[in-house]
Protein backbone atom coordinates (compact mmCIF):
# COMPACT_ATOMS: atom_id res chain seq x y z
CA UNK A 1 0.00 0.00 0.00
CA UNK A 2 1.33 3.48 -0.84
CA UNK A 3 2.36 5.82 1.97
CA UNK A 4 0.43 8.60 0.28
CA UNK A 5 -2.25 8.76 -2.39
CA UNK A 6 -0.81 10.77 -5.30
CA UNK A 7 -4.23 11.90 -6.49
CA UNK A 8 -4.58 13.95 -3.29
CA UNK A 9 -1.85 16.33 -4.49
CA UNK A 10 -0.79 17.91 -7.75
CA UNK A 11 2.20 15.57 -8.03
CA UNK A 12 1.52 12.47 -10.13
CA UNK A 13 4.22 9.78 -9.98
CA UNK A 14 4.62 7.72 -13.13
CA UNK A 15 6.61 4.70 -14.19
CA UNK A 16 9.60 4.11 -11.93
CA UNK A 17 8.52 7.01 -9.72
CA UNK A 18 5.16 5.29 -9.13
CA UNK A 19 6.91 1.98 -8.44
CA UNK A 20 9.06 3.72 -5.83
CA UNK A 21 5.98 4.87 -3.92
CA UNK A 22 4.91 1.26 -3.38
CA UNK A 23 8.38 -0.23 -2.90
CA UNK A 24 9.48 -1.13 0.61
CA UNK A 25 12.60 -3.12 -0.26
CA UNK A 26 15.68 -2.54 1.86
CA UNK A 27 17.96 -0.97 -0.80
CA UNK A 28 16.66 0.69 -3.95
CA UNK A 29 18.43 2.30 -6.89
CA UNK A 30 16.46 4.70 -9.08
CA UNK A 31 18.63 5.15 -12.14
CA UNK A 32 18.14 6.45 -15.64
CA UNK A 33 18.99 9.30 -18.02
CA UNK A 34 19.03 12.99 -17.17
CA UNK A 35 15.77 14.83 -16.55
CA UNK A 36 13.42 11.98 -15.68
CA UNK A 37 12.32 13.37 -12.30
CA UNK A 38 14.26 10.95 -10.10
CA UNK A 39 15.16 13.46 -7.40
CA UNK A 40 11.65 14.82 -7.04
CA UNK A 41 10.15 11.32 -6.91
CA UNK A 42 12.36 10.41 -3.95
CA UNK A 43 11.72 13.68 -2.13
CA UNK A 44 7.95 13.36 -2.61
CA UNK A 45 8.05 9.89 -1.05
CA UNK A 46 10.14 11.06 1.92
CA UNK A 47 7.88 14.07 2.53
CA UNK A 48 4.80 11.86 2.43
CA UNK A 49 6.39 9.35 4.82
CA UNK A 50 7.25 12.12 7.29
CA UNK A 51 3.68 13.42 7.12
CA UNK A 52 2.11 9.97 7.54
CA UNK A 53 4.39 8.48 10.22
CA UNK A 54 4.87 10.81 13.24
CA UNK A 55 8.43 10.74 14.53
CA UNK A 56 9.90 9.36 11.29
CA UNK A 57 13.56 10.25 10.72
CA UNK A 58 15.07 10.43 7.23
CA UNK A 59 18.59 11.32 6.15
CA UNK A 60 19.11 12.95 2.75
CA UNK A 61 22.69 13.35 1.53
CA UNK A 62 25.20 13.80 -1.26
CA UNK A 63 28.95 13.47 -1.26
CA UNK A 64 29.16 17.03 0.09
CA UNK A 65 26.61 19.10 1.98
CA UNK A 66 27.36 22.19 -0.12
CA UNK A 67 26.25 20.46 -3.32
CA UNK A 68 22.78 19.89 -1.82
CA UNK A 69 21.83 23.56 -1.53
CA UNK A 70 20.94 24.48 -5.10
CA UNK A 71 20.05 20.99 -6.28
CA UNK A 72 18.23 18.67 -3.89
CA UNK A 73 17.12 21.31 -1.37
CA UNK A 74 15.98 23.69 -4.11
CA UNK A 75 13.77 20.94 -5.56
CA UNK A 76 12.40 20.05 -2.13
CA UNK A 77 11.59 23.61 -1.08
CA UNK A 78 10.39 24.92 -4.44
CA UNK A 79 8.45 21.93 -5.76
CA UNK A 80 7.66 19.41 -3.03
CA UNK A 81 6.78 21.42 0.07
CA UNK A 82 3.80 23.73 0.02
CA UNK A 83 4.55 27.43 0.40
CA UNK A 84 4.24 28.55 4.00
CA UNK A 85 4.81 25.06 5.40
CA UNK A 86 6.20 25.29 8.93
CA UNK A 87 9.15 23.00 8.15
CA UNK A 88 10.66 25.83 6.07
CA UNK A 89 10.94 28.11 9.09
CA UNK A 90 14.33 28.88 10.53
CA UNK A 91 17.69 28.84 8.76
CA UNK A 92 18.22 29.85 5.16
CA UNK A 93 18.60 27.10 2.58
CA UNK A 94 22.39 27.22 2.47
CA UNK A 95 22.60 26.96 6.26
CA UNK A 96 19.85 24.40 6.75
CA UNK A 97 20.77 21.04 8.23
CA UNK A 98 17.28 19.68 8.95
CA UNK A 99 13.54 20.02 8.32
CA UNK A 100 11.40 19.48 11.39
CA UNK A 101 7.70 18.57 11.14
CA UNK A 102 4.99 19.46 13.64
CA UNK A 103 4.33 15.74 14.23
CA UNK A 104 7.90 15.09 15.34
CA UNK A 105 9.20 13.78 12.03
CA UNK A 106 12.54 15.08 10.84
CA UNK A 107 14.62 15.14 7.65
CA UNK A 108 18.35 15.55 8.32
CA UNK A 109 20.51 17.11 5.57
CA UNK A 110 24.16 16.20 5.23
CA UNK A 111 27.16 15.17 3.18
CA UNK A 112 29.70 12.41 3.42
CA UNK A 113 32.44 15.04 3.59
CA UNK A 114 31.37 15.50 7.23
CA UNK A 115 30.03 12.03 8.11
CA UNK A 116 30.32 12.46 11.87
CA UNK A 117 27.54 15.04 11.75
CA UNK A 118 25.01 12.66 10.26
CA UNK A 119 25.83 9.05 11.09
CA UNK A 120 25.97 9.35 14.85
CA UNK A 121 22.21 8.79 15.12
CA UNK A 122 19.61 6.36 13.78
CA UNK A 123 17.13 6.74 10.92
CA UNK A 124 14.11 5.04 9.42
CA UNK A 125 15.41 5.74 5.93
CA UNK A 126 17.95 7.57 3.85
CA UNK A 127 18.26 8.87 0.32
CA UNK A 128 21.61 9.43 -1.42
CA UNK A 129 21.42 11.69 -4.47
CA UNK A 130 23.95 11.50 -7.31
CA UNK A 131 25.04 8.34 -5.54
CA UNK A 132 27.75 7.57 -8.09
CA UNK A 133 29.75 10.31 -6.34
CA UNK A 134 29.90 8.13 -3.22
CA UNK A 135 32.34 5.33 -2.53
CA UNK A 136 31.07 1.93 -1.47
CA UNK A 137 32.48 2.73 1.98
CA UNK A 138 30.36 5.90 2.09
CA UNK A 139 27.24 3.92 1.21
CA UNK A 140 27.83 1.16 3.74
CA UNK A 141 28.71 3.66 6.46
CA UNK A 142 25.50 5.62 5.85
CA UNK A 143 23.20 2.60 5.52
CA UNK A 144 24.52 1.17 8.79
CA UNK A 145 22.41 3.82 10.57
CA UNK A 146 19.00 2.85 9.19
CA UNK A 147 16.64 0.12 10.38
CA UNK A 148 16.85 1.55 13.90
CA UNK A 149 14.33 4.40 13.84
CA UNK A 150 11.20 2.39 14.58
CA UNK A 151 8.68 5.06 13.61
CA UNK A 152 7.83 3.47 10.25
CA UNK A 153 6.68 -0.06 9.40
CA UNK A 154 9.73 -0.46 7.13
CA UNK A 155 13.21 1.01 6.66
CA UNK A 156 14.76 1.84 3.32
CA UNK A 157 17.90 3.20 1.66
CA UNK A 158 17.29 4.87 -1.71
CA UNK A 159 19.94 5.99 -4.20
CA UNK A 160 19.51 7.91 -7.42
CA UNK A 161 21.96 8.54 -10.25
CA UNK A 162 22.59 8.94 -13.93
CA UNK A 163 24.52 5.90 -15.21
CA UNK A 164 28.31 5.91 -15.29
CA UNK A 165 30.76 3.19 -16.35
CA UNK A 166 29.51 -0.40 -16.26
CA UNK A 167 32.07 -1.38 -13.63
CA UNK A 168 31.01 1.29 -11.14
CA UNK A 169 30.39 -0.22 -7.71
CA UNK A 170 26.81 1.10 -7.60
CA UNK A 171 25.88 -0.65 -10.84
CA UNK A 172 27.46 -3.86 -9.58
CA UNK A 173 25.64 -3.61 -6.26
CA UNK A 174 22.32 -2.96 -8.01
CA UNK A 175 22.83 -6.16 -9.99
CA UNK A 176 23.06 -8.22 -6.82
CA UNK A 177 21.91 -6.50 -3.62
CA UNK A 178 19.51 -3.74 -4.61
CA UNK A 179 16.12 -3.35 -6.25
CA UNK A 180 16.72 -1.40 -9.47
CA UNK A 181 13.96 0.86 -10.79
CA UNK A 182 14.61 2.20 -14.29
CA UNK A 183 13.49 5.80 -14.72
CA UNK A 184 12.70 7.09 -18.21
CA UNK A 185 11.90 10.46 -19.74
CA UNK A 186 8.31 9.39 -20.26
CA UNK A 187 7.97 9.25 -16.45
CA UNK A 188 8.30 13.03 -16.25
CA UNK A 189 4.97 14.81 -16.99
CA UNK A 190 6.86 18.00 -17.82
CA UNK A 191 8.45 16.19 -20.75
CA UNK A 192 5.83 13.61 -21.78
CA UNK A 193 2.06 13.89 -21.55
CA UNK A 194 -0.91 12.21 -23.21
CA UNK A 195 1.25 9.96 -25.33
CA UNK A 196 3.55 12.61 -26.78
CA UNK A 197 6.38 14.99 -25.93
CA UNK A 198 5.40 18.33 -24.49
CA UNK A 199 6.93 21.50 -25.95
CA UNK A 200 9.43 21.51 -23.08
CA UNK A 201 10.10 17.81 -23.53
CA UNK A 202 10.68 18.08 -27.25
CA UNK A 203 13.26 20.81 -26.77
CA UNK A 204 14.96 18.94 -23.95
CA UNK A 205 15.23 15.68 -25.88
CA UNK A 206 16.56 17.52 -28.92
CA UNK A 207 19.36 18.94 -26.75
CA UNK A 208 20.20 15.51 -25.37
CA UNK A 209 20.17 14.05 -28.87
CA UNK A 210 22.97 16.43 -29.80
CA UNK A 211 25.27 14.82 -27.23
CA UNK A 212 27.88 12.39 -28.49
CA UNK A 213 29.77 9.35 -27.29
CA UNK A 214 29.42 8.11 -23.76
CA UNK A 215 27.43 11.17 -22.61
CA UNK A 216 24.76 10.40 -25.21
CA UNK A 217 24.53 6.80 -24.01
CA UNK A 218 24.32 7.73 -20.36
CA UNK A 219 22.29 10.94 -20.28
CA UNK A 220 19.94 10.33 -23.23
CA UNK A 221 19.44 6.58 -23.10
CA UNK A 222 20.32 5.78 -19.48
CA UNK A 223 22.91 3.14 -20.30
CA UNK A 224 25.83 2.20 -18.07
CA UNK A 225 28.45 2.71 -20.75
CA UNK A 226 32.22 2.59 -20.66
CA UNK A 227 34.01 5.28 -22.63
CA UNK A 228 36.24 3.79 -25.32
CA UNK A 229 39.09 5.79 -26.74
CA UNK A 230 39.22 8.10 -23.75
CA UNK A 231 42.30 10.35 -23.65
CA UNK A 232 43.08 10.21 -19.93
CA UNK A 233 42.72 6.51 -19.20
CA UNK A 234 44.37 6.88 -15.79
CA UNK A 235 41.86 9.44 -14.52
CA UNK A 236 39.80 8.04 -11.64
CA UNK A 237 37.23 10.27 -9.95
CA UNK A 238 37.56 8.26 -6.75
CA UNK A 239 41.24 9.19 -6.60
CA UNK A 240 41.54 12.57 -8.27
CA UNK A 241 38.45 14.29 -6.82
CA UNK A 242 39.03 15.03 -3.15
CA UNK A 243 37.27 16.80 -0.30
CA UNK A 244 37.95 20.48 0.19
CA UNK A 245 40.51 21.74 2.65
CA UNK A 246 41.91 25.17 3.47
CA UNK A 247 44.91 25.87 1.27
CA UNK A 248 47.91 27.01 3.35
CA UNK A 249 48.79 30.61 2.62
CA UNK A 250 52.43 29.79 1.84
CA UNK A 251 51.64 27.41 -1.03
CA UNK A 252 52.32 28.53 -4.58
CA UNK A 253 49.27 29.52 -6.65
CA UNK A 254 48.54 30.06 -10.33
CA UNK A 255 45.44 30.61 -12.45
CA UNK A 256 44.70 29.10 -15.86
CA UNK A 257 42.21 30.59 -18.34
CA UNK A 258 40.52 29.30 -21.50
CA UNK A 259 38.40 31.96 -23.19
CA UNK A 260 34.84 31.41 -24.39
CA UNK A 261 31.41 32.99 -24.73
CA UNK A 262 29.15 30.59 -26.63
CA UNK A 263 31.41 27.87 -25.30
CA UNK A 264 32.37 28.00 -21.62
CA UNK A 265 34.85 30.53 -20.31
CA UNK A 266 37.03 28.64 -17.82
CA UNK A 267 39.24 30.07 -15.10
CA UNK A 268 40.88 27.63 -12.72
CA UNK A 269 42.67 28.47 -9.48
CA UNK A 270 45.49 26.03 -8.69
CA UNK A 271 47.50 25.62 -5.48
CA UNK A 272 50.78 23.71 -5.43
CA UNK A 273 52.03 22.01 -2.29
CA UNK A 274 55.73 21.75 -1.31
CA UNK A 275 55.97 18.35 -3.05
CA UNK A 276 54.70 19.76 -6.35
CA UNK A 277 51.17 18.36 -6.19
CA UNK A 278 48.61 20.65 -7.87
CA UNK A 279 45.09 21.18 -6.48
CA UNK A 280 42.30 22.90 -8.44
CA UNK A 281 40.49 24.66 -5.62
CA UNK A 282 38.27 27.21 -7.40
CA UNK A 283 36.71 27.47 -10.85
CA UNK A 284 34.63 29.58 -13.21
CA UNK A 285 32.96 27.47 -15.91
CA UNK A 286 30.27 29.57 -17.56
CA UNK A 287 28.84 30.63 -20.91
CA UNK A 288 27.22 33.82 -22.24
CA UNK A 289 29.25 36.27 -20.19
CA UNK A 290 31.87 38.71 -21.42
CA UNK A 291 35.50 38.56 -20.42
CA UNK A 292 35.04 41.84 -18.55
CA UNK A 293 32.21 40.30 -16.51
CA UNK A 294 34.37 37.29 -15.67
CA UNK A 295 37.22 39.61 -14.74
CA UNK A 296 35.11 41.13 -11.97
CA UNK A 297 34.43 37.67 -10.56
CA UNK A 298 38.10 36.71 -10.80
CA UNK A 299 39.15 39.83 -8.90
CA UNK A 300 36.53 39.29 -6.20
CA UNK A 301 37.51 35.68 -5.54
CA UNK A 302 41.24 36.34 -5.78
CA UNK A 303 41.37 38.95 -3.01
CA UNK A 304 44.08 38.26 -0.47
CA UNK A 305 45.83 35.67 -2.66
CA UNK A 306 49.07 36.00 -4.62
CA UNK A 307 49.68 34.28 -7.94
CA UNK A 308 52.87 33.45 -9.73
CA UNK A 309 51.14 33.57 -13.07
CA UNK A 310 47.83 33.60 -14.89
CA UNK A 311 48.42 31.46 -17.98
CA UNK A 312 45.82 31.85 -20.69
CA UNK A 313 44.68 31.08 -24.19
CA UNK A 314 46.27 33.35 -26.82
CA UNK A 315 43.32 35.46 -27.95
CA UNK A 316 44.85 38.96 -28.07
CA UNK A 317 41.64 40.90 -27.51
CA UNK A 318 40.52 38.80 -24.55
CA UNK A 319 43.97 38.96 -22.96
CA UNK A 320 43.97 42.71 -23.42
CA UNK A 321 40.59 42.90 -21.66
CA UNK A 322 41.90 40.99 -18.65
CA UNK A 323 44.99 43.18 -18.63
CA UNK A 324 42.87 46.34 -18.54
CA UNK A 325 40.83 44.82 -15.72
CA UNK A 326 43.97 44.34 -13.63
CA UNK A 327 44.51 40.65 -14.40
CA UNK A 328 47.74 40.36 -16.41
CA UNK A 329 48.24 37.08 -18.25
CA UNK A 330 51.03 35.23 -19.99
CA UNK A 331 50.44 33.00 -23.02
CA UNK A 332 49.98 29.31 -22.33
CA UNK A 333 52.06 26.64 -24.00
CA UNK A 334 49.27 25.17 -26.14
CA UNK A 335 51.16 22.21 -27.59
CA UNK A 336 48.48 19.52 -27.37
CA UNK A 337 50.37 16.23 -27.23
CA UNK A 338 53.10 17.43 -24.82
CA UNK A 339 50.30 18.90 -22.69
CA UNK A 340 48.40 15.62 -22.66
CA UNK A 341 51.59 13.82 -21.67
CA UNK A 342 52.11 16.32 -18.83
CA UNK A 343 48.55 15.78 -17.60
CA UNK A 344 48.83 11.99 -17.90
CA UNK A 345 52.05 12.05 -15.90
CA UNK A 346 50.45 14.14 -13.16
CA UNK A 347 47.35 11.92 -13.02
CA UNK A 348 49.51 8.81 -12.59
CA UNK A 349 50.01 7.38 -9.11
CA UNK A 350 53.52 8.29 -7.98
CA UNK A 351 55.86 6.33 -5.75
CA UNK A 352 54.23 7.70 -2.62
CA UNK A 353 50.87 6.24 -3.69
CA UNK A 354 49.37 9.59 -4.70
CA UNK A 355 48.98 11.41 -8.02
CA UNK A 356 50.33 14.90 -8.66
CA UNK A 357 47.03 16.50 -9.64
CA UNK A 358 43.72 16.78 -7.77
CA UNK A 359 40.34 18.48 -8.16
CA UNK A 360 38.62 19.68 -4.99
CA UNK A 361 34.89 19.07 -4.77
CA UNK A 362 32.54 22.03 -4.87
CA UNK A 363 35.15 24.28 -6.47
CA UNK A 364 32.64 25.86 -8.85
CA UNK A 365 31.77 29.47 -8.06
CA UNK A 366 28.43 29.25 -9.89
CA UNK A 367 26.80 26.46 -11.88
CA UNK A 368 25.76 27.33 -15.43
CA UNK A 369 22.22 25.95 -15.43
CA UNK A 370 21.97 26.17 -19.24
CA UNK A 371 24.83 23.68 -19.54
CA UNK A 372 23.35 21.38 -16.90
CA UNK A 373 19.93 21.41 -18.57
CA UNK A 374 21.52 20.55 -21.91
CA UNK A 375 23.33 17.57 -20.42
CA UNK A 376 26.71 19.19 -21.10
CA UNK A 377 29.66 19.34 -18.70
CA UNK A 378 29.35 22.21 -16.24
CA UNK A 379 32.74 21.82 -14.53
CA UNK A 380 36.14 20.54 -15.61
CA UNK A 381 35.97 17.12 -13.99
CA UNK A 382 32.82 16.30 -15.95
CA UNK A 383 34.79 16.58 -19.20
CA UNK A 384 37.09 13.62 -18.59
CA UNK A 385 34.67 10.89 -19.69
CA UNK A 386 33.92 12.69 -22.96
CA UNK A 387 37.45 13.76 -23.86
CA UNK A 388 38.08 11.27 -26.65
CA UNK A 389 40.44 10.34 -29.43
CA UNK A 390 38.84 10.32 -32.90
CA UNK A 391 38.28 6.90 -34.46
CA UNK A 392 39.07 5.54 -37.89
CA UNK A 393 36.61 3.67 -40.10
CA UNK A 394 37.38 0.48 -38.18
CA UNK A 395 36.46 2.15 -34.89
CA UNK A 396 40.01 2.25 -33.55
CA UNK A 397 41.29 5.32 -31.73
CA UNK A 398 43.61 7.65 -33.64
CA UNK A 399 45.90 9.00 -30.92
CA UNK A 400 47.01 12.18 -32.62
CA UNK A 401 44.72 15.06 -31.64
CA UNK A 402 41.62 14.60 -29.40
CA UNK A 403 38.15 15.48 -30.63
CA UNK A 404 37.74 19.24 -30.24
CA UNK A 405 34.50 19.20 -28.23
CA UNK A 406 33.56 19.90 -24.60
CA UNK A 407 37.23 20.29 -23.72
CA UNK A 408 37.51 23.80 -22.29
CA UNK A 409 38.40 22.68 -18.78
CA UNK A 410 40.76 20.11 -20.28
CA UNK A 411 42.55 22.91 -22.12
CA UNK A 412 42.87 25.10 -19.03
CA UNK A 413 44.15 22.16 -16.96
CA UNK A 414 46.67 21.37 -19.69
CA UNK A 415 47.90 24.98 -19.67
CA UNK A 416 48.42 24.74 -15.91
CA UNK A 417 50.27 21.42 -16.13
CA UNK A 418 52.56 22.68 -18.89
CA UNK A 419 53.39 25.83 -16.94
CA UNK A 420 54.12 23.94 -13.72
CA UNK A 421 56.27 21.36 -15.52
CA UNK A 422 58.13 23.89 -17.66
CA UNK A 423 60.76 24.69 -15.07
CA UNK A 424 59.64 28.30 -14.77
CA UNK A 425 60.48 29.85 -11.44
CA UNK A 426 57.80 31.97 -9.74
CA UNK A 427 56.76 34.94 -11.86
CA UNK A 428 54.75 37.84 -10.51
CA UNK A 429 52.57 38.60 -13.52
CA UNK A 430 51.00 41.64 -11.90
CA UNK A 431 54.26 43.48 -12.54
CA UNK A 432 55.86 44.64 -15.76
CA UNK A 433 54.58 45.49 -19.24
CA UNK A 434 52.69 42.82 -21.14
CA UNK A 435 55.36 42.30 -23.81
CA UNK A 436 57.97 41.69 -21.12
CA UNK A 437 55.75 39.34 -19.16
CA UNK A 438 55.08 37.29 -22.32
CA UNK A 439 58.80 37.02 -22.95
CA UNK A 440 59.29 35.92 -19.36
CA UNK A 441 56.70 33.15 -19.72
CA UNK A 442 58.14 31.90 -22.99
CA UNK A 443 61.82 32.12 -22.03
CA UNK A 444 61.61 30.77 -18.50
CA UNK A 445 62.64 34.03 -16.80
CA UNK A 446 60.77 35.89 -14.11
CA UNK A 447 59.84 39.55 -13.88
CA UNK A 448 60.31 40.99 -10.43
CA UNK A 449 59.95 44.32 -8.72
CA UNK A 450 62.01 45.26 -5.71
CA UNK A 451 61.07 48.56 -4.03
CA UNK A 452 59.63 49.80 -7.34
CA UNK A 453 62.87 49.04 -9.20
CA UNK A 454 62.23 46.74 -12.16
CA UNK A 455 64.75 43.91 -12.50
CA UNK A 456 65.25 40.81 -14.61
CA UNK A 457 66.12 37.61 -12.83
CA UNK A 458 67.43 34.81 -15.03
CA UNK A 459 66.71 31.18 -14.36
Amino acid sequence: MSDFLPEERAYEPRGAARALWDCRDKEVLLDGPAGTGKTRAILEKIHAACMNYPGARWLILRKTRTSMTESVLATFEDKVVEAGCSILDGASRQNRFSYEYDNGSKIVVGGMDRPDRIISTDYDGLAAFEATELSVDDWEKATSRIDRGGAMPYSQAIADCNPQAKGHWLNQRANTLMTRLLSRHEDNPLLWDKGDWTAIGRGYIERLDRLTGVRLQRLRYGRWAQAEGIVYENYDAAIHIIDRFEVPSQWRRIRAVDFGFTNPFVCQWWAIDPDGRAYRYREIYHTKRTVAEHAGTIRTYSQGERYEATVSDHDAEDRATLDREGIPTCPADKAIMPGIQAMTHRLAIAGDGRPRLFFMRDSLIERDESLAEAGLPWCTEQEFDGYMWPKNVEGKAIKEVPVDKDNHGMDASRYAAMFLDSGNIPMLTAIGPKSVRDEACESGREWLSVENEELWSSV
